[in-house]
């Protein structure tokens, strides 16, 4: 992997650590993913007319991904209510690079090389590290945390595969990002009520926009290095995010910073770059 694909997956891996964190600090986590959606499809729409159109052989996936997404910001809001973010951040994003390495070989072909393996296994059991400092939430924020994990590994080779076949990871992801905040808002306005809808929407529109720039940014950045290197090595860089998160969490949310964060972000680190150096 070159070391201009890394720095966009470490800057998508920053953002996507920002916009998860104003998720966990809103008021209503279940409308807050929702309008994360919503600003990122919103942003992808702008945008839209400055992309190519993705190529045919990419349609099934983009309708896959949007149906996956949908599950993925549910659990998002679902996990954060039932638990902290220092259990279900790393436990979500720690489980889903083991899930896509231990079947990339199968689902895509891919082989890892010894390196890149102990890279992707040293990250993971950093990140995992982190659930030990956080127990609040218990078996049911875990629970949701493992089922979102299931999630991430599948819509990560659903896309992984959709932006190669579509020609244009930007376009592909641009236009995977319509469709998944229709699906989200028809069940909240069906689900909530459309005058509890909107009303959050209007008190914390700007809160939507600047998560659904990190979202979709920071995916879009994944996938254009899915199309210069391995699906799994990509995804596992990827969970670098909790450094950034950690960083966020004791500046800005001034949460405790307690020895298992600090070893699970050298860990974090050190698999970094032996992913890197394999």
């Amino acid at each position: 992997m070159s070391y201009d694909v890394v720095a966009l997956v470490l800057l998508g891996a920053l953002l996507h650590a920002v916009w998860n964190a104003l998720v966990k600090s809103g008021s209503d986590k279940q409308l807050d993913s929702a309008m994360v959606a919503l600003g990122a499809g919103l942003i992808g729409l702008a945008f839209l007319p400055l992309v190519p159109l993705p190529a045919p052989a990419a349609l099934p996936f983009l309708i896959a991904s949007a149906f996956l997404q949908f599950a993925y910001f549910q659990l998002v809001g679902a996990s954060y209510k039932a638990g902290d973010i220092g259990l279900v951040y790393p436990v979500m994003r720690g489980s889903a690079p083991l899930i896509v390495a231990a079947t990339s070989s199968t689902v895509l072909g891919e082989h890892l090389t010894a390196g890149a393996a102990l890279g992707i296994a040293t990250i993971c059991a950093g990140v995992l590290t982190l659930a030990f400092e956080a127990r609040k939430g218990g078996g049911r924020a875990i629970l949701l945390a493992l089922a979102n994990a299931a999630v991430i590994a599948t819509y990560t080779f659903v896309d992984g595969v959709g932006a190669r076949l579509s020609g244009n990871a930007i376009s592909y992801t641009l236009w995977m990002a319509l469709l998944p905040p229709v699906l989200l808002f028809t069940y909240a306005f069906a689900r909530r009520g459309r005058r509890v809808v909107v009303a959050h929407v209007r008190g914390h529109w700007k809160r939507g926009l600047i998560g659904g720039f990190g979202s979709i940014a920071s995916y879009g950045l994944a996938l254009y290095a899915m199309t210069k290197a391995p699906v799994a090595t990509v995804a596992a860089l990827r969970e670098t995010s909790i450094l950034f998160a950690i960083v966020i969490s004791v500046v800005f949310l001034k949460e405790r910073a307690s020895p298992w964060r600090f070893a699970a972000a050298g860990l974090i680190a050190a698999g970094a770059l032996v992913l890197k150096l394999g």
